[in-house]
């Protein structure tokens, strides 16, 4: 069976060691760079997933991320951002351009085995499951494509992150339902994640963005969660 590749970058050749041995221990094959520059002339399709330091030198792993999500080739691979900045805002601006998760530093080695695992379960499951009751999701004006794992809104590609065609699937198979943020998160984050409130909300805020003038159809419940609007 072909081993799950994984890139971690960070300018902390130290810090590089430290997860590639561990997490080759988990059975992981693991690459380190120690800028974005050194990343980006690897083949990045190759990885299954991308952990990335953020404040590294010329270019940050902000910025090494926001170009990952505008090519096709990797717009789709999972990221995490392990960094020092740790503050709310800070995890939130990770997550707002497309991150899967965000580990502050210091961090204990367990949780980040176990996020990396969970990202990975996510990933596999969203790319391998079967859809066998239908090939795609219809509903007015939108369209998602179940196998291409594609969006469309009044015919038009829409591109999202996997954790924004999660909820989005989520919320489009069952008009009218509301979800709560635990819901949502055992749904599309799986059991035992642990993940602010604020990483749902900014997802959900993110997509109504990307879908335009039909944003308003995903609707909050106060108090109660998030509904697509029949």
């Amino acid at each position: 069976m072909e081993k799950i590749r994984i890139l971690v970058v960070d300018d902390e050749e130290p810090i590089c060691e430290v997860l590639k041995f561990n997490l080759e221990r988990e059975g992981y094959e693991v690459d380190t760079c120690t800028s974005a520059e050194q990343a980006l002339t690897l083949d990045l399709r190759e990885y299954s997933l991308i952990m990335l330091d953020i404040m590294m030198g010329e270019m940050s792993g902000l910025g090494m991320a926001r170009i990952l999500r505008h090519r096709d080739d990797t717009k789709n691979i999972p990221i995490i951002f392990c960094s020092a900045k740790g503050r709310e805002e800070d995890i939130v601006s990770g997550l707002d351009i497309g991150a899967d998760d965000y580990i502050p530093k210091p961090f204990s080695l367990n949780e980040v085995l176990a996020r990396v695992r969970s990202v990975l379960r996510r990933s596999m499951n969203s790319s391998s499951k079967s859809e066998d009751a239908a090939e795609r999701i219809e509903t007015g004006p939108f369209v998602l494509d179940l196998n291409m794992k594609k969006c469309f809104v009044d015919g038009e590609g829409v591109i999202l992150t996997k954790t924004e065609y999660e909820i989005l699937k989520l919320l489009l198979s069952k008009p009218g339902v509301v979800f709560s943020r635990e819901d949502i998160l055992a749904k599309v984050w799986g059991p035992g994640v642990v993940v602010l409130d604020r990483t749902i909300d900014v997802n959900i805020t993110r997509l109504r963005k990307k879908l335009g003038k039909y944003g308003y159809k995903l609707a909050t419940r106060s108090g109660y969660g998030y509904t697509f609007e029949p």
